[in-house]
């Protein structure tokens, strides 16, 4: 990072952001694509080819902007259904993308999570390969959900849990919701603060449901592929303008931080 950029991310940050209230997590749907390809007369490859630039430069900015935890949905576990050859093209921009330099650039660690199980093995073993020569890398978390999906995901923990309690390892009285977060597969990392969904749907998709309890949500109708650096700053000056109350009231909430600034 240069002085230039560290200076512009000081105080207010750019498009008047509170470079204070940064999300330490971002979790974002990057829909539209295939329709963004297709109003310019290309097939679906192209869109998914364009979005993966797109990675790269909102990658990039939250690094710059202080952001601990960038969730991106890849690959759903219904997306399995789409055409073959679509599926053959996502998986080859997988490896592709595996070979950019951003990583080491930008000092960003590789995680994944998903069902690795249903990958081609070339891919299983890319990113694998990934996330271990990025272990080290400390400036921001990027964590890939590919194959992917929250039913999945929470099915798969059940069953885990059915497992301890079957060999005695665990009292069913004594599960809690600490103990079902833990076992998660994203329980190396915090919730999400800030879900943004591109291309203009009303919808989860099925992807974090556990985790974004209490998250903040934001919808915008751009498409994924054309989602840039302001976009991502109206998103979180957009967070930036709600109060978090987690079940709270707004007085409860008020006093709390009224007591952080007496201390």
């Amino acid at each position: 990072m240069t002085m230039t950029e560290k200076n512009n991310i000081t105080g207010d940050g750019a498009d008047g952001l509170d470079m204070t209230r940064i999300p330490r997590h971002i979790a974002i749907i990057m829909d539209g694509n295939g329709r963004w390809a297709t109003a310019r007369g290309h097939d679906r490859s192209y869109g998914h080819q364009a979005g993966v630039d797109t990675v790269r430069r909102i990658t990039a900015e939250c690094v710059r902007l202080g952001v601990k935890y960038l969730t991106l949905y890849t690959f759903s576990t219904e997306n399995w259904n789409r055409p073959a050859d679509e599926i053959h093209a996502l998986m080859g921009l997988v490896l592709t993308s595996l070979e950019d330099e951003i990583f080491m650039r930008y000092n960003v660690r590789f995680r994944v999570i998903g069902d690795r199980s249903r990958l081609p093995q070339k891919v299983a073993d890319r990113l694998a390969e990934t996330e271990q020569a990025t272990a080290a890398n400390s400036a921001m978390t990027m964590v890939v959900a590919l194959s992917y999906s929250s039913r999945w995901e929470i099915t798969d923990t059940v069953r885990s849990l059915a497992r301890r309690v079957r060999a005695g390892q665990l009292n069913p009285d004594d599960i809690t919701e600490q103990i079902v977060s833990g076992s998660l597969q994203t329980a190396f990392m915090p919730d999400p603060d800030l879900l943004i969904r591109t291309g203009g749907e009303l919808r989860i998709s099925n992807y974090l449901l556990w985790q974004i309890a209490y998250s903040e949500l934001y919808f915008c109708d751009t498409f994924w592929p054309d989602f840039d650096e302001h976009d991502l700053h109206t998103a979180i000056k957009d967070y930036q303008g709600r109060q978090r109350r987690f079940g709270k009231t707004e007085k409860q909430i008020e006093q709390t931080e009224e007591n952080t600034k007496e201390e």
